[in-house]
């Protein structure tokens, strides 16, 4: 088994996609820990701004489940490029799920797509975070998923992105995006790209940054300052970094950084640092970094 296995393994599933708009690409799968979950071969149109269910092929019975599951929303990764979408979490959403969690897993316009870059990644991410947990829940039944705060996480740039969401309060008030503090449990980052100015400087993910945000701090600074999330702090809510030593994507001093960074302001942050972990290990559910990821969610939900 190569280290790159898991963005191609088979996985189960989702028990039902939902559109959170009427993007082709504003649509999330979901896999239920256990329990029904919502009826097979009906759909519903939740909301007026082309949102609907669509639900997928009825799974074995399991039995019901014994508490409502805690929601995480996971952000996949790729470097924000088109190659690659959220298929391949389908092994993490599968482990979550069958760790106790409701796990919804959006797909968002990515670089190298119509739309994707500056602004729509972050149109399509805020719009994802605001209307996915009531969707979900919705369709789900509220005995299904609890209706306590959403766990965002997310994976290398997923993982900027959670940490983004989250920090949407701290956008400038009057410009795109901002809004009242998030009701999060918090965020997990795997191995994130947490610093965009540090991203551009050394050139992560062959200058991904730059189709991202079109450019660089220097030519565009206020794009920087609205979408960074070092540039953003202080979160106000409790962040779990997890990040491999040997990490050759993304480098672990990203995540060091912003424990020192996140700390100073303020926030409850933590940083899993596990040695010898690679890059991918961290999504990786038959890893040795497993439990130590698996720890991290759990960390943000009450016993």
């Amino acid at each position: 088994m190569t280290a790159d296995d898991v963005l191609t393994r088979p996985a189960p599933p989702p028990d039902f996609v939902v559109s959170y708009g009427p993007g082709d690409h504003q649509v999330a799968d979901v896999r239920l820990p256990s329990g029904p979950g919502p009826a097979p071969g009906t759909a519903s149109v939740a909301t007026d701004r082309g949102a609907s269910v669509h639900l997928m092929a009825p799974a074995p019975a399991r039995p019901a489940p014994v508490r409502a599951a805690p929601l995480v929303l996971f952000l996949h990764g790729g470097f924000w490029r088109a190659a690659y979408d959220r298929s391949h979490t389908g092994p993490l959403a599968a482990a979550l799920a069958a760790a106790g969690f409701a796990v919804c897993t959006p797909e968002y316009r990515r670089t190298g797509q119509r739309g994707g870059g500056w602004p729509g990644t972050f149109d399509d991410v805020a719009a994802a975070v605001d209307r996915l947990p009531s969707l979900v829940r919705d369709a789900a039944g509220a005995d299904v998923i609890s209706g306590a705060p959403v766990v965002l996480a997310g994976h290398s740039a997923g993982g900027h992105l959670a940490l983004w969401a989250a920090a949407r309060h701290m956008v400038p008030p009057g410009t795109p995006w901002h809004t009242a503090q998030p009701q999060v449990a918090g965020v997990v980052a795997l191995a994130a790209v947490s610093d965009l100015g540090a991203c551009y400087a050394l050139r992560l993910g062959r200058d991904a940054v730059v189709p991202l945000l079109g450019g660089g701090p220097e030519e565009y600074p206020e794009r920087y300052r609205m979408t960074d999330p070092v540039r953003l702090l202080p979160l106000g809510c409790p962040v779990r970094l997890v990040h491999g030593t040997a990490d050759q994507d993304v480098p672990f001093s990203l995540s060091a950084d912003f424990l020192a960074r996140g700390r100073a302001a303020g926030d409850d942050v933590s940083l899993a640092g596990l040695p010898g972990a690679g890059h991918l290990d961290l999504i990786d559910p038959l890893s040795g970094a497993w439990p130590r990821v698996a720890a991290a969610f759990a960390a943000l939900v009450p016993s």
